[in-house]
């Protein structure tokens, strides 16, 4: 006798908008570095760039490289609400996400640490260029709160799955 397995539920439409957004809470602050990189003024003098980003220079290939790397590591979500492509299986890829959800809280809290010492300010040139900083930043932080909920849904439904 054979174990009939009940189809996978769809995602719900809020979980499928989440991981969405999470893809377009990476672009400010992608196109915010690309603009650095690309010699724009972002409230950096030349000799900061140069002295402490090496833009012109390596520091273009990471800036740039960075902001790819983020937004196709934003993208990676998608594959917990998509219905088509699984590569892994579905409890190798629940652990997966709860441990990046766990990944990107513990660095969101670090980054809100960094946000507010003295070290991160010292280079910024004028209080309008941190509020546009801090403008296309901030969506970054609203990412672990998707991820999280994103990721529950997946194990929620792979876990009713699994229930006889």
């Amino acid at each position: 006798m054979t174990a009939v397995t009940a189809p996978i539920p769809a995602a719900p439409v809020w979980a499928r908008r989440a991981a969405h957004a999470i893809a377009l809470c990476a672009i400010p602050s992608g196109l915010w570095r690309i603009a650095m990189a690309s010699g724009v003024y972002v409230g950096y003098s030349d000799q900061v760039l140069r002295d402490v980003f090496d833009i012109p220079g390596w520091g273009v290939a990471y800036v740039v490289g960075l902001s790819v790397f983020t937004e196709l590591a934003a993208l990676l979500p998608l594959l917990l609400v998509s219905d088509r492509w699984r590569p892994l299986r579905p409890r190798t890829l629940t652990a997966l996400a709860w441990t990046a959800s766990a990944v990107l809280v513990l660095v969101t809290l670090w980054q809100l640490v960094v946000a507010f010492t003295v070290e991160s300010r010292t280079y910024m040139s004028s209080g309008t260029a941190q509020t546009v900083w801090g403008f296309t930043f901030a969506p970054l932080f609203a990412i672990p709160v998707l991820m999280t909920a994103v990721t529950w849904s997946y194990a929620e439904r792979h876990r009713a799955r699994a229930r006889p």
